[in-house]
């Protein structure tokens, strides 16, 4: 398969990459001039819709992992008409399957977060005001109502807090309990979701738009992974005991 991957130098994409390649064929893209990896890369801007549809020509999959979190306008580009842009390349290349990505509030904003327990993906959005969540949540519903209306169906990941190595070897006595939010996973484990969700069959999806929480296990059950499991076939492997497991005395 060969595989479109917007926003790929991002701090998420080289793992994206590395468990991709062995048995993809990637192209990558970013506003970043510079790549120092092994794959087919060019510089691209997802707000580009020309520069968007130009590469995605003879690809069978985008992934989309494209952000933009602080300035008003350029969140706006990269978050909502970045995911037009990429649904416009998709109808016109007859790509079938396309990956989006952001965060657990691009539907389940603060009056969820702040209220609820055992929440799924399968609630009425509602992402709040933030101009992350809100740009963030635009351009998931840019991707439902082009999957509803065309013959493409979209899988969105949600992420939140990412660990990875450098906060494994902290001592115990200096893992930060404050930074481990709710809705935490490792890079590794995020990164194994991917291939998962562009093999899929489209006959194993309950629909054509689909989105999945990705994230540990935690004892508190604020937010649920089951559909993940048992969709997609995703477990996490790490499910960072250390940042809340405390050894009895």
């Amino acid at each position: 398969m060969k595989i479109l991957i917007l926003g790929s130098n991002g701090m998420l994409g080289p793992y994206v990459e590395r468990v991709l390649q062995n048995d993809h064929d990637l192209l990558l893209t970013d506003v970043d001039d510079k790549y120092d990896g092994c794959n087919e890369y060019i510089q691209l801007d997802v707000s580009d819709l020309e520069g968007v549809i130009s590469a995605a020509e003879g690809v069978d999959a985008i992934v989309n992992l494209s952000v933009l979190r602080l300035d008003r306008q350029i969140a706006f580009d990269v978050n909502a008409r970045g995911c037009y842009n990429m649904m416009k390349a998709a109808v016109q290349h007859g790509i079938s399957r396309v990956v989006n990505t952001g965060p657990h509030f691009t539907i389940a904003g603060p009056n969820y977060e702040d209220f609820e327990f055992n929440i799924s993906t399968e609630i009425p959005s509602q992402s709040g005001t933030g101009l992350y969540a809100h740009t963030k949540s635009l351009g998931q519903e840019i991707c439902r109502v082009y999957s509803e209306n065309h013959d493409l169906h979209v899988i969105t990941l949600l992420f939140y807090n990412f660990k990875g190595p450098a906060d494994d070897m902290l001592p115990e006595s200096r893992a930060d309990s404050h930074q481990f939010v709710p809705f935490s996973v490792t890079w590794e484990d995020a990164a194994r979701a991917f291939p998962l969700a562009l093999e899929i069959p489209e006959t194993q999806l309950p629909s054509k738009c689909e989105i999945f929480n990705i994230f540990c296990d935690l004892p508190h059950g604020q937010f649920q992974n089951e559909k993940s499991r048992r969709i997609l076939g995703w477990d996490p492997t790490d499910n960072l005991d250390k940042y809340w497991k405390r050894d009895s005395i």
